[in-house]
């Protein structure tokens, strides 16, 4: 155990050996680690990790042997069931492994499958959540998901199912109609598409729309747009994945919420983005 985490060793979990921590690493900013992460890191013989999990987190790792497992969208990586498999004789000789996953395991990451495995095979498994990008990255735009002005449900989908097309079981019209506001992961290959079958749904081409690349690091990139621009407005600044979708007025909320922007002394653009009149809590 190390001491060297806030608490005295007795108050965090030992990894034993033949064990499997599979762990959310978060959506890139190493503060936004979670403190079981940073222990599990402290203790690992082996750290497995995506292309997501960046070179600051795995600094971390004290002496364990580092295994990149890619799996990052366009580029080459292992196919799922070989990293899954090889997760399980990592542990089957006795390694304490820690697999690091970049956002949340059990939010677009594959987690469930690679703990079945593992399940399957009598590993044991410790399950480690992590800051999904969908909800972290959004925050640093300074997008909240919710906003009592603005919405009271939120919808989170892929932009691509395990053949590499749009998932053929999502009704985009049900969720055209049915959620205020649209988080889209993995999204950026179909972006022509998603945003058609929204708008054949009946959402306004008019519609706030935000990309959100490298969330949560320091060469964040944030474009606005609208459901009708937005694929012109890709192709125009080059916005390449892996990126954040979100679609809703939450986007608006960022006129006043770019906290980072406010940070580097630059004044808010609209202090009432809705229109309200008042903000949602009077003083």
């Amino acid at each position: 155990m190390n001491d060297s985490l806030p608490l005295p060793s007795k108050h965090w979990p030992e990894m034993k050996p033949g064990w499997v921590w599979l762990c959310g690493a978060g959506p890139g900013d190493p503060g936004l680690l979670t403190l079981h992460a940073l222990n599990a890191l402290h203790q690992a013989d082996v750290v497995v990790y995506d292309a997501l999990v960046s070179a600051e987190i795995l600094e971390w790792a004290q002496g364990a042997e580092l295994i990149y497992a890619g799996k990052r969208g366009g580029k080459p990586s292992a196919k799922q069931v070989d990293i899954s498999l090889h997760l399980v004789q990592l542990a089957q000789k006795g390694k304490r492994v820690l697999r690091l996953k970049g956002g949340d395991p059990f939010v677009f990451g594959r987690g469930g499958e690679e703990a079945q495995t593992l399940i399957q095979h009598g590993v044991p498994v410790r399950i480690i959540p992590g800051i999904s990008a969908g909800i972290g990255g959004l925050a640093y735009a300074g997008i909240p998901v919710t906003h009592r002005d603005v919405n009271q449900s939120v919808t989170f989908v892929t932009g691509h199912d395990q053949s590499g097309l749009t998932p053929g079981s999502l009704d985009w019209e049900a969720i055209a109609r049915g959620s205020q506001v649209i988080v889209i992961y993995m999204g950026m290959k179909h972006i022509a598409q998603i945003t058609k079958s929204l708008m054949d749904a009946g959402r306004s081409g008019d519609e706030a729309v935000a990309f959100v690349t490298s969330a949560t690091l320091e060469h964040q990139s944030v474009v606005e747009t609208t459901l009708q621009r937005a694929v012109k407005d890709v192709k125009k600044h080059g916005i390449k994945p892996p990126a954040i979708i979100c679609v809703g007025q939450s986007v608006l909320m960022r006129q006043v919420l770019d906290w980072q922007s406010l940070a580097a002394g630059n004044p808010p653009r609209n202090l009432d983005p809705l229109g309200k009149g008042c903000p949602a809590e009077s003083v």
